[in-house]
């Protein structure tokens, strides 16, 4: 019985096989068939009522035209007025943050401890004159796909960069206390040049001190500076933020945007506490100016802001000074308080930035504007900072640097001191930085002019290294 089993299975093999060959050489026979129809037949006659509308394609309220270029048809879409009008650069917000939901988002270094007793603001040499000339309530919206709101955002993007431009032009025969002698590279603007101002920015190698470096491998205040680099772990490094201390940041309920950043910069003794929900509360590094490290009411040396927190304190010295002049004719000795903050927190992260990078910073920003002067003064400690973190962040969002429709007239979110120069500037050669700030710009005006934050990136290498400065 099993052999006569196993023959009949046999038997049965060929068969079946025959039967599955003759089906697919049925189907492909039809297949031809099919294809041949499809080739010989003529195309279909459009309809009468439809002879010059098409399908919209992917966007449901575009409308098709058909334009005829050198003798070929080709399918066109028009967007109607009342559509939203496409831009490259795209909105910080291109993940959909939902400001209603609760998170915590921890930061890896220890959290500073914010005082609530303010000390007063550093004295700039500012003019209490400068008022605001606009209404930014005017400008105001929130609907980007709308188009009124990006009528209004482009008009006050628009004011507020004629506002730089006239703010360059303003009080350029003031005196040259730092003795700057520098011979402009290009007569025309650099900006026709077409090279990358991020390049510039980087070109400028802004920096923090070494032991090794000369004269302080040989004194014994070059002991006093930190062993570690600037950033730990810097390849895991990914987004950065720099927190402005603008007054248009009251209000703006950007703090948890804010926290989520791997690095997060603030500038002098700008607190957190009481601010948490517009400026976050996340610190990882503070850049803070010669007048905060020297003057005895911020007391650097014992305040608990200043504690649990990278440092990087700067002070500008004469433009073609030697680092031995700046030991003994910095604008503010830095270099007491300094001294005492470190041996009294020996573990501290506490860095001297070279006033020789803050300077070349400075001539990338007269080498952007060509043949505008700017002021001779150092750039501010926000630029600065931005130099500092450029080259270690592939991505850096700056908040309300470039001012916002939240513009208030207010100098700083924290305090109530009205001084518009603040924004726009009048020591500081700050109109040219915020000019060349939005030159380095990746985000859409949306985000830079209703929500305060602009977008920069770390260049390719590939652009950059001409090295005009011969650093």
């Amino acid at each position: 019985m099993l052999q006569t089993a196993k023959r009949g299975n046999r038997a049965t093999l060929p068969a079946a096989a025959t039967l599955i060959s003759t089906l697919i050489l049925a189907a492909l026979i039809i297949q031809t068939q099919e294809q041949h129809q499809q080739a010989t037949s003529p195309p279909p006659q459009p309809q009468p009522n439809a002879a010059n509308k098409t399908q919209p394609v992917h966007e449901p309220n575009a409308e098709a035209q058909r334009v005829v270029v050198n003798n070929a048809s080709v399918e066109t879409r028009s967007v109607p007025a009342n559509d939203t009008v496409q831009r490259l650069p795209r909105s910080v917000f291109h993940v959909r943050w939902n400001p209603n939901e609760k998170f915590i988002v921890e930061s890896r270094e220890s959290p500073a401890i914010n005082s609530s007793k303010l000390a007063p603001p550093p004295r700039l040499k500012v003019s209490k004159n400068t008022k605001l000339t606009l209404s930014p309530k005017l400008y105001l919206c929130h609907d980007k796909y709308a188009e009124q709101c990006h009528n209004k955002t482009a008009a006050f993007r628009q004011r507020i960069v004629q506002v730089f431009e006239r703010s360059m032009k303003e009080n350029l025969n003031e005196s040259n206390h730092y003795n700057v002698d520098y011979k402009p590279v290009f007569g025309d603007s650099f900006e026709e040049q077409y090279y990358p101002s991020t390049c510039l920015v980087m070109e400028a190698g802004v920096r923090v001190l070494r032991r090794k470096d000369e004269p302080f491998n040989k004194l014994p205040f070059g002991r006093l500076f930190p062993r570690q680099k600037l950033f730990r772990d810097a390849k895991n490094i990914k987004s950065c933020a720099i927190v402005s201390s603008a007054g248009s940041l009251s209000g703006s309920k950007l703090g948890r945007f804010i926290d989520t950043h791997d690095i997060v910069m603030r500038f002098n003794h700008a607190p957190t506490r009481g601010h948490e929900v517009d400026v976050g509360s996340k610190t990882t590094i503070r850049v803070v100016n010669s007048q905060v490290v020297t003057k005895p009411e911020f007391d650097f040396a014992h305040a608990p802001i200043f504690r649990n927190v990278t440092i990087a304190a700067w002070d500008p010295g004469r433009y073609n000074g030697t680092l031995e002049d700046w030991l003994t004719s910095a604008d503010y000795d830095l270099f007491t308080n300094y001294e005492i903050y470190r041996r009294r927190y020996p573990k501290s992260r506490a860095f001297l930035i070279d006033p020789h990078s803050v300077w070349r910073l400075w001539q990338s920003l007269q080498m952007f504007a060509g043949n505008r002067v700017i002021r001779r003064n150092p750039p501010s400690s926000g630029f600065i900072g931005l130099a500092l973190l450029l080259p270690h962040c592939p991505q850096v969002d700056f908040v309300e640097y470039v001012p916002s429709t939240r513009l208030n007239g207010r100098c700083h979110y924290y305090s109530k001191e009205m001084n518009s120069a603040c924004t726009f500037g009048s020591w500081h050669p700050l109109a040219a930085e915020k000019l060349m700030a939005l030159d380095m710009n990746v985000a859409d005006d949306m985000s830079v002019f209703q929500f305060g934050i602009l977008r920069i990136r770390r260049p390719d290498k590939l652009l950059c290294g001409f090295n005009f400065f011969g650093y």
